[in-house]
């Protein structure tokens, strides 16, 4: 497990924007929606990355406050360029949320849970911070299919060079699924759990735009090329271009899917969904954070 997390280098909110942050802020269009959210709520963004969902609420949703956080000091000040108030942002622990017990409406969650040690315990912190009757959602990556994406590269990878297997997307995030997500929202104690794809297009003029965030170094997939000698990188390179699609004008037409889920905190439900519950300093309103 370590060897496969030492390429998810998450640092420079600009590179991730153009490798992965552009995608994500078109799932945020279509995940709001689907969540039919009331406006004037207090939203928690976690692991909010350089800001898409939070700046989509912000702009679509009319909250009360959104707060969004994340443990990347250089994803948290991308964050701050790209949203207006009343969002506000931290530097924060997904596992150690800075805020206190049921002050949230709603919390989200965007490509995040599959990069924790321990997805149920966010949950657990997620559904502590949300009001009884609240809101908890989240959504990820179809990384073994409708990411096309990331799958394509990840089979360029492999058979280039085998011993990429364990690190492919695919594999190592198995429970992206919605199956998956469901159980793990059910066995928090959630009710009302729903599960959707949302599904964008990620059209590209030419390979050269593909690949170039590639190149970032942000991410397990730019982590892992960043890591091969040249000519090996040079040969991943030639076996994406041949495997991917492309129209009459060189554009390459991809889809990227994500899956989505909510769930509703019961009324009698404890915070961590059945232990204790752990007291937090600050609240949404203040986007006051602290280092994890």
């Amino acid at each position: 497990m370590r060897e496969r997390q030492r390429y998810d280098v998450w640092a420079a909110g600009a590179a991730y924007e153009r490798y992965m942050g552009r995608w994500s802020r078109l799932v945020a269009d279509r995940f709001l929606p689907w969540l039919d959210a009331a406006d004037g709520l207090r939203w928690l963004d976690v692991g909010c990355g350089t800001g898409g969902l939070t700046a989509a609420i912000a702009a679509r949703r009319h909250p009360t406050g959104v707060l969004g956080v994340d443990r990347s000091e250089g994803f948290v000040a991308r964050a701050r360029t790209t949203a207006s108030p009343p969002a506000r942002f931290a530097v924060a622990d997904a596992q150690a949320l800075p805020v206190r017990d049921a002050t949230c409406d709603a919390t989200v969650s965007a490509l995040l849970l599959n990069f924790l040690p321990s997805p149920a315990a966010a949950l657990a912190e997620q559904t502590r911070v949300t009001r009884r009757g609240g809101l908890v959602a989240a959504y990820v990556w179809d990384y073994a299919g409708g990411m096309e994406l990331l799958r394509h590269f990840w089979d360029a990878a492999t058979a280039v060079d085998p011993a990429a297997a364990p690190l492919h997307e695919g594999r190592r995030f198995a429970d992206c699924r919605p199956d998956r997500l469901r159980a793990v929202w059910t066995a928090a104690g959630l009710t009302d759990v729903a599960t959707t794809g949302l599904d964008v297009p990620t059209v590209f003029a030419g390979f050269d735009e593909l690949w170039a965030p590639f190149l970032s170094g942000q991410g397990p997939a730019p982590g892992y090329l960043a890591s091969l000698p040249p000519a090996t990188r040079e040969r991943v390179r030639e076996a994406l271009s041949a495997a991917l699609p492309r129209n009459p004008d060189g554009s390459i037409p991809l889809t990227a899917r994500a899956w989505a889920v909510r769930g509703r905190r019961t009324p009698r439900q404890r915070a961590d969904g059945g232990g204790r519950v752990r007291p937090s300093a600050t609240s949404t309103g203040s986007g006051g954070g602290r280092r994890p």
